[in-house]
C-alpha cells in the first residue's frame, strides 16, 4: 500500500529536489504526483511500500532539521553583515505592494472595530 510522504504544496523546488536526491541515495522506492492545472492538488511524494515509512520519515526529519539550522545560520549571517532587508528597503523596492498591504490591513481593521463605533456616541 502506498503512503504520502510529503505534500508539495508550498515546498520550494530546491527542497523538493533535495528530498528526491535523499530518497535516491537511500534506495527508497517512491513516486511523485504532479500538481494539477487548477491548483486543487499541488502534488506529492509517495512511498510505494508503507513499511518503509518510519525509516524514511526519520531520514526526512533529519534532513529538515539540517535545512532549518542552515536557514537560521544564513539569517544570522545576514544580520551580522547588515544585509538583512529592512522595511524601508521593502518600501523602496516595491512601494505599490506595501501600500496595497497597508490598505488591506486598514480595511480589515475598520470592519473589525466598526461594530464598536456606536459605543463612543
Amino acid at each position: 500500500m502506498t503512503r504520502l510522504l510529503m505534500n508539495l504544496r508550498g515546498v520550494p523546488e530546491d527542497e523538493a529536489a533535495e528530498v528526491r536526491e535523499l530518497l535516491d541515495e537511500h534506495a527508497v522506492d517512491y513516486y511523485e504526483t504532479p500538481p494539477n492545472r487548477w491548483g486543487i492538488s499541488m502534488g506529492g511524494i509517495w512511498l510505494r511500500d508503507e513499511a518503509d515509512y518510519e525509516r524514511v520519515r526519520r531520514l526526512l526529519d533529519d534532513y529538515q532539521a539540517r535545512r532549518l539550522e542552515a536557514a537560521r545560520e544564513a539569517e544570522a549571517e545576514r544580520r551580522r553583515n547588515g544585509t538583512q532587508d529592512t522595511f524601508a528597503e521593502m518600501v523602496q523596492r516595491n512601494p505599490a505592494r506595501v501600500i496595497l498591504y497597508l490598505l488591506i490591513v486598514g480595511v480589515l481593521l475598520y470592519f473589525s472595530i466598526r461594530p464598536f463605533f456606536w459605543l463612543a456616541e
